[in-house]
């Protein structure tokens, strides 16, 4: 490579080579911005397509999340793990995405119409996906966003709480409806 300041993208980053990039990025380095971009996209959209379960809008919030992180990029202190910033920053943007489509009762109800048929042809355009992860896209919304963030990305009830506006007994409450959803769905698949 021309620049020895470039790393490649495959491989697996330390914290001191992404505190650099990120470094590099806040200066306006559009290079080490494409880097931390193709280090995190994966993660970043397979939260998105969790959270919304439907990959066309996942495709599109998860875009905006690297736009938003452009442009506030120069917010980062480094006061906490860069990749933990960036998914409270996509966290955020896939909710306020959410309340932006429709209010929660709307959504809740048109997902749980919706026939396992409709939800599974929709799906069969990922082939990475795992059962589970099809079990996952089958929850009711409130279910499914509190198991994303409790049980994938490991934010505590309080915290989702927070971010749902919701009692924490809601929160612990969604998720094991979702615990028992998934394990009822699994065991039938199973047998």
């Amino acid at each position: 490579m021309d620049n020895p300041k470039v790393i490649d993208a495959t491989q697996l980053f330390t914290l001191d080579q992404e505190q650099e990039l990120v470094q590099r990025a806040q200066q306006g380095d559009q290079q080490a911005f494409h880097q931390l971009y193709q280090n995190h996209y994966r993660r970043i959209y397979a939260l998105c397509w969790r959270m919304l379960a439907d990959k066309d809008s996942a495709e599109d919030v998860c875009q905006e999340v690297f736009v938003q992180l452009w442009q506030k990029i120069s917010h980062f202190r480094g006061e906490s793990k860069f990749t933990t910033w960036l998914h409270s920053v996509a966290t955020n943007i896939v909710l306020g995405h959410i309340r932006k489509q429709k209010n929660w009762l709307q959504r809740i109800f048109s997902i749980e119409e919706q026939t396992t048929e409709e939800i599974t042809v929709e799906l069969k355009d990922e082939k990475t996906t795992s059962e589970l992860d099809k079990a996952i896209q089958r929850l009711p919304e409130r279910a499914r966003l509190v198991f994303v963030l409790f049980a994938v990305e490991g934010y505590r009830h309080e915290e989702i709480a927070k971010m749902l506006n919701m009692a924490v007994g809601s929160s612990k409450s969604q998720y094991h409806r979702a615990k028992g959803l998934l394990k009822a769905e699994l065991s039938e698949q199973v047998l």
